[in-house]
């Protein structure tokens, strides 16, 4: 679910996953970067400055399908929004 759009900045939205409708996980960020767009895990900033993630895939074949998936759903929740 895309929680919140930003036109401005590099943050370009805030979104939640849901697997199987028994687990999710909050706080999944879209950043635009130099190549793209890409997902930031949810992280917590640890004692010395230092951010690390709270959840995250194991590999990058799961971070590839859940990074795929996830623009997918902002590409198309913008493009209606873009419309109105």
């Amino acid at each position: 679910m895309i929680r919140k759009i930003n036109d401005e900045g590099k943050m370009k939205a805030i979104v939640s996953v849901t697997f199987d409708n028994e687990f999710v996980v909050h706080d999944i960020k879209i950043i635009e970067g130099q190549n793209g767009l890409f997902i930031a895990m949810p992280s917590r900033k640890m004692g010395e400055g230092d951010f690390r993630d709270i959840a995250h895939p194991i590999n990058s074949e799961m971070r590839t399908r859940l990074q795929d998936a996830i623009l997918s759903q902002y590409e198309q929740v913008k493009d209606v929004q873009d419309e109105e």
